[in-house]
């Protein structure tokens, strides 16, 4: 094809062509950040992402590996770059930088790139690329500062900055970071791979006007826009209308001991339009839990996408039925200079508190509560010697799911999945450590009609000295059960010294000291139970004694279920079952 051809809004083939093309630039983008990475978290785990917007800041397109998290913060943060440096302003080899919690950032360590597209004279479109670089100063290494109270702590902020030109990297800006950071090469190395990405993703666009012209682009993508609305307003038109509330509770900020917080949302539905109020949520805390604007829209985001089609693209369109209201100063709403490095807590509870209060307007697609990421780094004890850095995370369990049990290990709700989790051999290759081990928690599963999916234990050796930060939360509070479902298991972190004295350690804490030959044990949580368990099927619960799921002890306590032992193999023993069962619900009402 050449500039001359038509519309493909008015070809359906064409049309599909187009938003397929929009998507696999950004994947590629993605592709060339991951395959030219320095940080081993990146290049290991795939973690990157990337999105297609236009001039007015609207997502046009985002890869296939980009969590709502990422793409949120990409949709969010091109306001930020326009308002400082207006496209009138920008030149052809313009690339900005900026990682500004309160305008649309995630956090320090979460550097975003955008690159202008221009159409002649004018820019029109932007490529972004994002990933979480190595290190970038802070409390602790990894950009997991779980004790910060206040953002300065967390690393070097950056408003959005020209941080490329048509003549290369502004040294300036380089230098700062470098300097600013314990790993340096692999920091400067991942936003060189940032851009790169970000420039592959501009020249597709190019391509794609000069393929099909600008008017016709231009129209192919305010359809592809058009069309993710429609299906998402037809997806919330098949919920019931009514006002609907829920919450979640947060363990502890790690600085405040004793203290919890509370999410609390109201969702109203109404035709093809939804509210995501989050007023009387507890207010902003002096700790590093708080969540910025942007992943507060992405969590509610995803809370609501998961009661429509999942296959409904993700773009500006899904955004326009959907209003959201967060209170500023609130947890989900932050203000300077309150951190929100760990956001992660408070937008699983957002989401858990969105789908208790959609599971009424939806009863099919309830969820139990679920594990979430449980983030831990580890580092030298001085970094005079050897430079090495571990920071990455496991998942618990998602709850048990109307009609079936909650996946095992899996990743929290909006988060990028177990494809994330690096290899073994390269982190023994890097870091002086060896893992011993890596397996699912037996009866970690919430109990339920639906078991709750299982949480996992990795075991590290440490062969040097080291500071270890963790960052996770239901630890205290375990991810609770639904519908008469029971608590996952609480996940925890160990710290179990050579003569096997075991050491628990708080869910959030900063560069707490292990000696050579300790042990780093992290535990994820389980998934909540959804439904009656004694509801279960007999034969479900006996398959999960075999797999090595449950044990014994779970089948009759839980489950109430009697397993014939004299049979040639395990069975389930229907009469004493039965028994049990009915005994149980005796002493339930009894009690």
């Amino acid at each position: 094809m050449n500039g001359t051809t038509r519309s493909p809004t008015g070809d359906p083939a064409a049309a599909e062509i187009l938003r397929n093309a929009l998507m696999v630039a950004a994947e590629e983008a993605s592709i060339v950040v991951v395959k030219s990475a320095y940080s081993s978290f990146v290049v290991e785990g795939s973690d990157a992402s990337a999105a297609i917007l236009d001039v007015r800041g609207r997502l046009v397109a985002q890869s296939a590996a980009t969590t709502l998290a990422h793409g949120g913060s990409l949709r969010a943060s091109i306001g930020a770059i326009l308002e400082d440096h207006p496209a009138s302003s920008m030149c052809p080899g313009d690339v900005f930088a900026m990682n500004d919690v309160y305008r649309g950032g995630i956090h320090a360590n979460d550097i975003l790139i955008f690159r202008p597209v221009f159409v002649g004279t004018e820019v029109a479109y932007f490529s972004g690329t994002l990933i979480h670089v190595a290190d970038i100063g802070g409390l602790s290494a990894g950009g997991i500062a779980a004790g910060a109270t206040e953002v300065f702590l967390e690393g070097v902020q950056l408003p959005p900055v020209r941080i490329a030109t048509c003549d290369g990297l502004v040294d300036d800006i380089m230098r700062t970071l470098a300097l600013n950071s314990r790993a340096p090469e692999s920091v400067l190395g991942d936003v060189r791979a940032l851009i790169a990405g970000a420039n592959v993703a501009a020249k597709r666009i190019e391509r794609l006007v000069t393929q099909y012209g600008r008017a016709a682009f231009d129209a192919g993508v305010d359809d592809y826009l058009d069309y993710a609305e429609s299906r998402m307003r037809s997806g919330l038109a098949a919920l019931t209308d009514g006002v609907y509330r829920g919450s979640y509770v947060v363990d502890d900020d790690g600085i405040h001991p004793g203290l919890s917080y509370t999410v609390r949302v109201t969702v109203t539905v109404e035709d093809d339009h939804v509210i995501v109020d989050f007023e009387g949520t507890d207010d902003q805390v002096r700790a590093s839990i708080n969540c910025g604007f942007s992943q507060a829209i992405s969590a509610a985001m995803f809370g609501v996408r998961c009661f429509v089609d999942g296959t409904i693209p993700m773009n500006e369109g899904c955004f326009r039925p959907v209003e959201f209201r967060l209170p500023r100063g609130s947890l989900v709403n932050p203000t300077p200079p309150h951190a929100a490095g760990g956001r992660s807590i408070v937008m699983s509870a957002a989401i858990d508190a969105i789908i208790e209060a959609l599971s009424a307007a939806q009863p099919h697609l309830a969820i139990a509560a679920s594990g979430l990421l449980h983030s831990y780094a580890m580092a030298p004890v001085s970094s005079a010697g050897r430079r090495w850095l571990q920071m990455a995370y496991e998942y618990g369990g998602l709850g048990g799911r109307r009609g079936s049990d909650g996946p095992d290990a899996t990743g929290i709700h909006f988060g990028l999945a177990r494809n994330t989790i690096a290899q073994l051999e390269p982190i023994e290759t890097r870091c002086p450590l060896v893992i011993e081990s890596k397996e699912y928690i037996v009866d970690s599963g919430g109990p339920g009609r639906w078991r709750g999916g299982m949480g996992v234990r990795t075991v590290f050796r440490l062969l040097d000295d080291a500071v270890v930060t963790t960052r996770s939360d239901r630890m205290r509070y375990p991810p609770v059960g639904r519908e008469g479902g029971s608590a996952g298991r609480a996940g925890r972190y160990l710290r179990v010294r050579p003569d096997g004295i075991e050491i628990e350690l708080a869910s959030k804490t900063s560069n707490h000291v292990f000696d050579r030959g300790d042990r780093f044990v992290v535990e994820t949580s389980g998934g909540g139970g959804l439904g009656d368990p004694f509801t279960r099927d007999p034969d479900a619960v006996l398959r999960d004694l075999r797999d090595g799921r449950v044990t014994r002890g779970s089948v009759e306590r839980d489950y109430r279920v009697a397993i014939d032992a004299d049979a040639d193999s395990d069975a389930v023993d229907v009469r004493a079952t039965t028994a049990l069962r009915g005994a149980g619900l005796r002493g339930e009402r009894n009690g």
